[in-house]
């Protein structure tokens, strides 16, 4: 998370809510229970990446878009689960690296 993004969209209230604490309470919490915490690259394009061919569409760079459908495969993406499911498979692909 980039704070002074979140800064400049939400103000700097942002500093209170205690996200700057919440990457420290996952890996406390992840060494508890014998978990490991992968951190992606803040710049990984997830949400541009199609998660079935791999086509990278840089026109979802605009957040608003929310839905998408790949030109290469025809796939139809919601915005956050295609990223969600490709945040999974860089985390996974950088655990085994």
């Amino acid at each position: 998370l980039s704070m002074k993004a979140m800064q400049q969209g939400h103000g700097k209230k942002v500093n209170d809510y205690g996200f700057a604490a919440f990457e420290n309470i996952l890996e406390y919490v992840g060494r508890q229970m014998g978990t490991k915490i992968i951190k992606v690259d803040t710049f990984y394009p997830s949400s541009q990446i199609c998660h079935d061919c791999g086509y990278q569409n840089k026109e979802v760079k605009n957040i608003r878009v929310s839905e998408w459908t790949c030109p290469s495969c025809g796939i139809h993406h919601d915005r956050d689960r295609n990223a969600a499911r490709n945040i999974l498979s860089e985390g996974l692909r950088l655990l085994t690296a």
